[in-house]
């Protein structure tokens, strides 16, 4: 359980700093989203609350599982940006495994949904 909860703390780290960072209006990370990624300015402050809603419903335990499905999608628009630019996808991929190992870790409902099977012996 405390392994859970730690691997869960990871995603939401970074998920809440991202957020923050789109919310803060530094010139450099406006620039790098209207530059290189091709976002327009003013949708940042709506991916930043898009991303901190994701992340609430993924921290609250009634409704962790609605929280990872959303940001799964929310992550997997990160890996399509960082595809369309030729970009290494890594980070946002990495995020999305820690994210579901973590809840996988936390909540036993899921072993029956995902069973993790070694192999015959």
């Amino acid at each position: 359980m405390w392994t859970g909860r730690f691997v869960t703390a990871v995603p939401i780290v970074v998920l809440l700093l991202s957020a923050g960072m789109k919310l803060g209006g530094n010139p450099r990370v406006v620039e790098e989203f209207t530059g290189r990624l091709g976002y327009q300015a003013g949708a940042l402050a709506g991916l930043a609350l898009l991303e901190i809603a994701c992340v609430v419903l993924y921290a609250l335990p009634s409704t962790a599982v609605l929280g990872a499905i959303l940001l799964t999608g929310y992550l997997g628009g990160a890996v399509a940006t960082h595809v369309r630019i030729g970009e290494p996808f890594l980070a946002p991929l990495a995020v999305g495994v820690l994210a579901w190992a973590g809840l996988y870790l936390r909540d036993q409902r899921l072993h029956s949904l995902l069973p993790i099977r070694r192999s015959g012996r």
